[in-house]
């Protein structure tokens, strides 16, 4: 965390509410205006004297008469400069300290917001020990009044699953998610908005716990969970985590045409809540549209049209300006000028070969329509590919039966078999005529027996 987000965070946590007892004493208001300067002197120099602020931090605990706002805010200062010099255990014993003014000093409400303050600023830090990270959220159930803490339970515990995700501390995060589950859903069901809410938060992040770990069957298991709750009202980001994480769950299993579903719709929830990864998942949607080979242009709908012109879609529209024209060697000539943009998301670049591999098959479907036979080592100079991966390529047609036709070894050559419409007319003809002429043959022998069967 950066001094001027330090100082930020400090700022609006001394403008929160609170509720002041007005002395009539004079002395007493003189001395809390004292304790007053003195608390703001020591925030004024604690990104440049640390120590210093440290010293008068405590200075001010240990001279008030009573528990008031000041120590209160005091401690949590000493905490968080103690975390920053990565003394983990003074931080620690500060922020034991504070539940002591739970019971008299500050009001409730401060106090959790206080806390819930102070555990997003550990957190944030990516250099605190597990350990250490783990006891700051252990002490709330230690130590703070039930009154707060059950309040607070379930909201500590996601905080903390989302701490032990930005970490990939996959134990930690699968032990934190499954207390959550039996503190909210013991009986194994929801029935609330509220508890179905913090479900979908679970699942989104059980679905990508799931994925970092290569457990594709759990995380299909997790997000068709998610689809099926209806009773809730999450943050767009948990449902465009969901939908993301689908849309590559799809494209694993080769089904383009719901990835292309799941991707538009996590594409849509992260632009309601204007979050950067819009643009990521309308690059996977590009990939998903080319690969399923029809359909809509996903820049032809409302939501997504203002993002074609946007810099970090050049090569995703300019890949797929290639496909609409079915010209290959520009969409390998655009994939290798942006290879280094394409190649730095793992799941572009795992795709990419797929989106070739149907551009040139594609190619191959309108280069062989108006012939009855082509040589592969045609294809294979046009395509710029061996004769064996061409005639691979060819199999895997035949076999799908987007080519008919069959392979002359011999003559290294793709035989097809076209019937044109004239054909296909004499044939049909034939067909009907033979069926017709069959049926009056088998009338006349059931006649010829019938008059048979009379005459005996």
């Amino acid at each position: 965390m950066s001094d001027e987000e330090f100082m930020m965070e400090d700022t609006l946590d001394d403008e929160e509410d609170y509720d002041f007892e007005y002395e009539d004493d004079e002395e007493e208001e003189d001395a809390d205006a004292q304790i007053e300067n003195k608390y703001y002197n020591a925030k004024s120099i604690k990104t440049t004297q640390p120590e210093q602020a440290l010293y008068e931090f405590q200075e001010i605990v240990e001279q008030e008469n009573s528990k008031s706002e000041w120590g209160f805010k005091a401690l949590k200062q000493q905490a968080k400069i103690q975390s920053l010099a990565g003394k983990y255990e003074e931080a620690l014993g500060a922020y034991r300290s504070l539940f002591s003014y739970m019971h008299a000093g500050v009001t409730q409400n401060y106090a959790e917001k206080s806390i819930n303050s102070l555990l997003d600023f550990v957190s944030a830090s990516s250099v605190v020990p597990l350990d250490y990270l783990q006891a700051f959220y252990d002490i709330p159930k230690e130590l703070a009044p039930s009154s707060i803490y059950d309040r607070i339970k379930v909201k500590l515990k996601l905080k903390l699953a989302r701490s032990w995700l930005s970490r990939c501390a996959w134990s930690r995060l699968e032990k934190t998610l499954q207390s959550l589950r039996a503190i909210e859903f013991g009986d194994g069901k929801y029935n609330s908005q509220g508890q179905g809410t913090t479900l979908l938060e679970l699942l989104s992040m059980e679905i990508q716990m799931y994925d970092k770990m290569g457990k594709a069957d759990m995380v299909k298991k997790s997000y068709e969970t998610a689809l099926g709750i209806d009773n809730a009202i999450p943050h767009p980001c948990t449902i465009a985590i969901i939908r993301e994480y689908g849309g590559k769950m799809h494209m694993a299993e080769k089904n383009w045409q719901a990835a292309q579903v799941d991707f538009f719709q996590a594409f849509n929830n992260y632009d309601e809540a204007g979050s950067p990864q819009r643009v990521v998942v309308l690059k996977y949607l590009v990939l998903a549209h080319i690969l399923m080979g029809n359909g809509i242009n996903p820049f032809d709908s409302q939501e997504t049209k203002p993002y074609k012109d946007d810099v970090e879609m050049a090569p995703l529209v300019a890949l797929l300006s290639a496909y609409e024209c079915r010209d290959v060697h520009k969409a390998v000539a655009i994939v290798n000028e942006s290879r280094d943009t394409l190649m730095k998301d793992d799941f572009i670049r795992i795709h990419l070969p797929d989106v070739l591999h149907e551009l040139r098959v594609q190619y191959i479907q309108e280069y062989v329509k108006p012939y009855r036979s082509v040589r592969l080592e045609r294809l294979a100079h046009e395509l710029q590919q061996s004769a064996q991966e061409i005639e691979s390529l060819l199999v895997t047609l035949i076999l799908d039966q987007r080519i008919r036709g069959q392979i002359d070894q011999v003559a290294q050559s793709l035989e097809l078999h076209h019937i044109d419409h004239s054909t296909a007319y004499l044939l049909r003809r034939a067909l009907i005529q033979g069926s017709t002429e069959i049926a009056h043959m088998n009338q006349a022998i059931s006649r010829s027996e019938a008059n048979r069967g009379v005459m005996l």
